[in-house]
């Protein structure tokens, strides 16, 4: 068996100094997340991050620029995530959208408000990835490329 990575995408998205997080329910616990998920087969990372969004939080995103790629190994598991984060802009949002399982809501927080909670953040990727986006980590979309 030939070992593999749990490979994901996150997106971020602020407006106002506030950044879109997804509150879930993983393990029992209430946590705050980016909208993020799992690439699925025969899809697009960026399609991946668009879907996820939508998905997780009912806001239609628009990818602008890849924040950072992350290889993050989950302790209590022992599983290993490679996630591909995104920022970009909310261009919609649709209230009746119904939400993946285990998404109890969202919520706009500045990134103190966000810094001070990472007790209930679901990983360190949440807090890291908003502080790249902040110190202007900024690489092209162009730098992902599907191959037919």
């Amino acid at each position: 068996m030939i070992w593999k990575p749990h490979v994901t995408v996150a997106a971020v998205l602020e407006q106002d100094g506030r950044f879109l997080l997804v509150q879930e329910r993983v393990s029992g616990k209430s946590v705050y997340n980016q909208p993020a998920g799992h690439l699925e087969d025969n899809e697009s990372l960026i399609d991946a991050v668009i879907r996820e969004t939508r998905e997780e939080s009912g806001w239609q995103f628009e990818p602008e620029r890849i924040t950072g790629i992350y290889r993050w190994r989950q302790p209590e598991q022992q599983q290993t995530y490679l996630r591909v984060v995104f920022a970009g802009r909310g261009l919609a949002h649709d209230p009746a959208c119904t939400l993946d399982d285990g998404i109890e809501g969202t919520v706009w927080l500045t990134a103190e408000e966000i810094r001070r909670q990472t007790d209930r953040l679901r990983s360190p990727l949440v807090m890291r990835s908003i502080d790249d986006y902040l110190a202007g980590a900024d690489f092209p979309l162009t730098l992902l490329a599907d191959i037919d």
